[in-house]
């Protein structure tokens, strides 16, 4: 007898980070529902195709989830998976969120160039971030620093490193983490991290009780 398979359609940002957080939350709600499959729908958001508008200015926005809010209330997808915290303070009328993961390790960390460490970068260091709180925690190690706004998928600005643009890159350890970039060189950072950082959201439309039910097992808050 064949056996059952249920497709979800699932609306994501279209970069490698995105395309491998889709892929973990599938891994995971198989492990429940083995029947699960995904067909994806990867979207390029105004956050995506903007890199001159500095993130130093923006609020909690839908800088980075506006298309795929807008499209799945239109019903082109059943659910969307987001960074949790790049979801805007206020989802959408008509969106709620289903699911909120464990997540990895929510640590912010500095990339280098294989043997420099924080001690060994040049007077003046450039070190590229567009986050203000990512600044503060690297300026307790060294006041000297200087930070650089940069923007782009994790590969761009990995490349601005190798390329010497920058002496240092501030990421979440999360994002090495899904793109197997743990070889690289890095030091943790101490300080407050982003809220929700390290996990991802599953979104749907609040009438579709059937995705609420089906992703309940992956979700972490606590029930009232």
């Amino acid at each position: 007898m064949k056996s059952f398979v249920k497709t979800i359609r699932v609306g994501s940002r279209s970069s490698p980070l995105s395309r491998a957080q889709v892929q973990e939350v599938l891994g995971s709600l198989q492990t429940h529902h083995p029947e699960v499959r995904f067909d994806p729908i990867w979207i390029e958001t105004c956050g995506d195709l903007d890199q001159t508008t500095s993130l130093r200015s923006l609020e909690k926005t839908d800088f980075f989830t506006r298309e795929i809010e807008e499209r799945q209330l239109n019903g082109e997808f059943d659910v969307s998976i987001h960074s949790a915290k790049d979801l805007p303070d206020q989802l959408r009328a008509g969106l709620k969120v289903v699911a909120l993961t464990k997540g990895l390790n929510p640590a912010d960390v500095l990339v280098m160039r294989e043997g420099d460490s924080i001690e060994s970068l040049p007077a003046h260091a450039r070190i590229g971030t567009s986050s203000e709180r990512r600044e503060v925690n690297l300026l307790a190690l060294r006041s000297d620093l200087k930070c650089v706004e940069i923007r782009g998928p994790i590969h761009k600005r990995l490349g601005l490193l190798e390329e010497k643009n920058v002496d240092g890159v501030v990421m979440a350890e999360a994002a090495l983490i899904r793109l197997q970039l743990t070889h690289l060189n890095r030091i943790v950072l101490s300080g407050e991290c982003a809220r929700y950082q390290g996990q991802l959201a599953v979104v749907a439309r609040v009438d579709d009780a059937e995705s609420a039910r089906l992703f309940a097992c992956l979700d972490t808050r606590e029930r009232v």
